[in-house]
């Protein structure tokens, strides 16, 4: 069979849970996943994995024991989606047609869109939980102070928090290892500020400030040296002015030109760019200019594409204005199968949509978090159950716990099966 009711590319937190709702919906529909990877991840926790405190093995699981019941999985990857034609191509597979298709294959790393960090990363003294967090661990554990870097790219990431995440978590190491007097912990960001929604900024400014934590704001990476152990950033702020005054000699950070800042590392961690997937971009399902170039073009409301109305995308690779989370998924999949189910059945969307929540659950230490919790806007959005009883806009022992060991049962016993 190569036509599929609900064809969906994608075995991932996204593809999983819209199957799932599907099938507890209606189980006469048929559906197909596209999926090549018989691993499936639980990559939240790799923060917590990079920190030494979570078993990198038990973030992993046999992606055949989530594939919904009585749902096809078509074990290969997509190479091109025909939108005109109703068809996806795959590598082994051929042609497969649909009358309604899900496109929630995630994003993929590139280093290669920084000059020097493929190298870089293969250094002992680099690393990034997005890719490797058992090598993040060891390099924490190896560390024997001097300047700790914690940086991101200008792309879009999954879960922009994570980097500052894992910082707040060495930091707490290096307090813990006694080696905090020796250690400049560097966060240097490209965004204006450290966090968008103000209650949560709050919290976070304060720790940064207690903690010693030097913050650089407008910081965007253009060049590694992994030889030289040193990053280049841009100052991205109009004001160059700024630039210079900002200077810390402290840590040896030195200005070429008006807005080239290089600082030495001995310990570098980065999240690497990040872009949709080659086949997504190469479509005319991404959108071709702007911002969002490459990124799935869907109403930002109710998840269906702008120009193909049986199309609909959610997760990483849509052009949401958003973070890219697993929280925001819990949010986006009901809507997408609601609407699905709904054109299915009665020809029009259903009256649900998507009004832009995500979450972050901000670890800022071993056993500390901040749960922030906003929609579309930067507008906080805390569960109104929880922040009753506990004010997630501050460091708090039991989010920790919801973290390490709430969350996890909460992705592999619910919202896998179509739950929550």
């Amino acid at each position: 069979m190569n036509h599929y009711q609900v064809l969906i590319i994608g075995g991932g937190t996204a593809g999983i849970t819209v199957a799932a709702q599907l099938r507890k919906k209606d189980k006469t529909l048929q559906i197909a996943i596209i999926e090549p990877s018989e691993k499936h991840y639980y990559q939240p926790a790799w923060t917590l994995v990079g920190a030494g405190t979570f078993d990198f093995k038990d973030t992993e699981r046999e992606e055949k024991n989530y594939i919904p019941k009585d749902v096809s999985w078509i074990k290969d990857s997509a190479t091109d989606i025909i939108p005109e034609q109703n068809k996806v191509k795959t590598a082994e597979n051929g042609d497969l047609t649909f009358d309604y298709l899900v496109i929630a294959p995630g994003l993929v790393m590139a280093p290669e869109l920084l000059p020097g960090l493929t190298e870089a990363m293969e250094k002992d003294n680099v690393c990034s939980n997005y890719t490797d967090p058992e090598k993040t661990w060891e390099v924490l554990q190896n560390f024997k102070g001097g300047n700790a870097v914690f940086t991101q790219p200008t792309t879009p990431i999954k879960c922009g928090g994570a980097p500052q995440k894992i910082m707040y978590l060495a930091e707490d190491y290096f307090r813990k290892s006694k080696l905090r007097e020796k250690t400049n912990v560097i966060f240097a960001t490209p965004g204006t500020v450290i966090f968008g929604v103000p209650d949560f900024a709050k919290t976070l400014n304060k720790i940064v400030i207690d903690r010693d934590i030097i913050l650089k704001t407008y910081y965007a990476p253009i060049k590694v040296d992994g030889e030289k152990q040193e990053i280049t950033f841009r100052y991205i702020n109009s004001d160059i002015q700024e630039c210079a005054k900002n200077l810390r000699p402290s840590i040896g950070e030195e200005l070429f030109g008006d807005t080239e800042i290089k600082i030495k590392y001995d310990m570098l961690h980065i999240a690497p760019p990040q872009q949709a997937p080659d086949f997504i971009r190469n479509s005319e399902v991404s959108i071709k200019e702007g911002s969002n170039k490459g990124w799935v073009d869907v109403d930002v409301n109710t998840l269906r594409h702008l120009r193909f109305p049986n199309i609909f995308a959610l997760g990483d690779v849509a052009a949401l204005p958003t973070a890219k989370t697993g929280a925001a998924i819990r949010k986006q999949a009901p809507v997408v199968s609601g609407n699905i189910l709904h054109l299915i059945k009665k020809g029009n969307l259903d009256k649900n949509i998507y009004e832009g929540y995500s979450s972050c659950p901000l670890v800022t230490g071993y056993g500390k978090m901040v749960l922030a919790e906003f929609k579309y806007n930067n507008v906080r959005d805390s569960d109104p159950l929880i922040s009753k009883f506990v004010d997630t806009s501050k460091e708090q022992y039991s989010m920790w716990l919801l973290k390490k060991y709430g969350l996890p049962i909460m992705y592999w016993d619910m919202m896998l099966k179509g739950r929550a």
